[in-house]
């Protein structure tokens, strides 16, 4: 074995091999470099993200949104990993896969401002104490996966709070009105049954 491993050393030091060395790995073989350009993996933020400009764009927020800028820069958002407990069997206690991205939400000026106060309504139970907007994913344990399902999150409340709210038809609003009295009648009803139960209950001293 010593001998062999010897023989082979000396021949590729010498240069003459007379069979190229097969790749140690065959799906680094399959990866490797073409025409000059550089690695990249299948969870880049290039491929991740094909309309981005370049690595400081996120993702390009849809058109019809009112927007003060048409992108979400990276550069404004807090983006961390952490242990997930997400699916990966044990190898979720050895990888930060989860990720966390937050940014404040008062300060953000690339998001139209009649749109954060929206998403501040809507989104309330999301924003801390420090007015950050915090979204976490653990869907996945890849991280760029979770950290592509967080912008997609934000991409969509920002889609969701540009809509515009649309005026119900009057049959929607007839609609409205007959299940509002519904309810307060039955809420009375309740009201004065359990009035009637409290007072059958009262003792009189004498």
């Amino acid at each position: 074995m010593a001998a062999a491993w010897f023989l082979r050393w000396s021949l590729s030091r010498a240069g003459t091999w007379p069979v190229p060395l097969p790749a140690r790995c065959a799906r680094r073989a399959l990866h490797r470099q073409v025409d000059g350009t550089e690695f990249q993996s299948i969870y880049s933020l290039d491929k991740l993200y094909p309309e981005s400009k370049g690595t400081d764009i996120a993702w390009r927020v849809p058109d019809d949104a009112k927007q003060a800028s048409n992108d979400i820069p990276l550069d404004r958002l807090k983006i961390s990993y952490c242990r997930s407990s997400g699916p990966g069997g044990q190898n979720v206690n050895k990888v930060n896969s989860k990720a966390e991205v937050r940014f404040h939400l008062a300060t953000a000026d690339w998001i139209a401002e009649p749109v954060r106060q929206k998403i501040a309504l809507m989104h309330k139970n999301k924003i801390n104490r420090s007015g950050e907007l915090i979204l976490t994913s653990e869907s996945s344990r890849y991280q760029f996966r979770n950290l592509a399902d967080c912008l997609q999150k934000i991409r969509d409340m920002i889609t969701e709070a540009s809509q515009e709210a649309k005026e119900p038809s009057k049959e929607d609003a007839e609609l409205q009105r007959i299940r509002i009295e519904n309810m307060n009648r039955e809420r009375l009803r309740q009201k004065r049954i359990k009035s009637v139960i409290k007072t059958s209950r009262r003792v009189d001293m004498d």
